[in-house]
């Protein structure tokens, strides 16, 4: 792996950590908050990024599956926490770390395993 493709996975490695600490952040906000819709896409997308993150971090040959399906759920993610985030801090920051997140990934969703 080059130098540059490191980074590439290193930086995708630290997007889903913040999206995942974001979605986790906002889906307790939502809960306490009524926001049902919002805290189960959160909770959703938390768990695709604990996944993604681990396979990139392990070098799994998988990692470009599992960044596709990441950056689909981030966008969901994202897209649902906008729909808040003028109202809500925690859904601005998470439809910030979501989008950055699907940015990352799709970096590498072309990496798929065949």
């Amino acid at each position: 792996m080059s130098g540059s493709e490191k980074a590439n996975i290193e930086a995708c490695i630290a997007a889903c950590e913040d999206a995942l600490r974001a979605c986790q952040a906002c889906a307790a906000a939502d809960i306490r908050e009524g926001m049902n819709d919002c805290a189960l896409i959160n909770l959703d997308c938390a768990d695709i990024c604990a996944a993604t993150l681990n396979v990139l971090a392990r070098g799994s040959g998988h990692h470009g599956d599992f960044c596709a399906l990441c950056a689909h759920i981030c966008r969901a993610c994202a897209a649902q926490c906008a729909q808040h985030a003028a109202q809500h801090q925690h859904c601005a920051q998470c439809q910030a770390a979501c989008e950055r997140c699907a940015a990352e990934c799709d970096k590498h969703a072309k990496e798929r395993h065949i």
